[in-house]
């Protein structure tokens, strides 16, 4: 799949997460745990999404960013590598933890460790919106400059 395609998705399910951590936030703000059928179901969805985001960059998406020879691009690849470690991982353990029976018993404590989370993936986001996608579309629009011949190699393979 050319870049521009993989980072316009990667950018859909960025706003996707969004909406969905708004919808558990919005039923967060219960006094307590009401909805949780609800819940389960956004969480779920949420995390599926999530999951295959982050495979998707740490697979595919930042080993083809450094492999393209930009020293920019290789830099702040890395850096997102280094900063954001198994965020995959992560947020699965903190899914598994918070069963719906866990939730229904420690509903404030689930409250909080749900909005913790929510600020490291916005952070994420805001970040991969701000610094890292903005160079991999410059690096596709360079591409393209040279040709069609050109912007085929700056592809990732789905």
């Amino acid at each position: 799949m050319p870049l521009s395609r993989e980072i316009e998705r990667l950018r859909a399910e960025h706003s996707a997460l969004i909406a969905l951590a708004r919808i558990v936030t919005e039923l967060l703000q219960a006094p307590g745990p009401a909805r949780l059928t609800e819940l389960a179901s956004a969480r779920a969805l949420l995390r599926e999404t999530l999951v295959r985001h982050l495979k998707c960059e740490d697979w595919i998406l930042y080993p083809r960013l450094r492999a393209t020879g930009d020293a920019e691009l290789m830099h702040i690849t890395r850096e997102f590598e280094l900063e954001m470690g198994d965020l995959a991982a992560e947020y699965v353990a903190y899914d598994d933890k918070w069963t719906t029976e866990r939730v229904a018993a420690r509903w404030t404590e689930f409250c909080r460790d749900t909005i913790d989370v929510f600020d490291v993936l916005a952070t994420r986001v805001e970040r991969e919106e701000r610094e890292l996608y903005p160079l991999a579309d410059k690096l596709y629009v360079a591409a393209a400059a040279l040709g069609p011949a050109v912007t085929d190699e700056v592809t990732i393979s789905s």
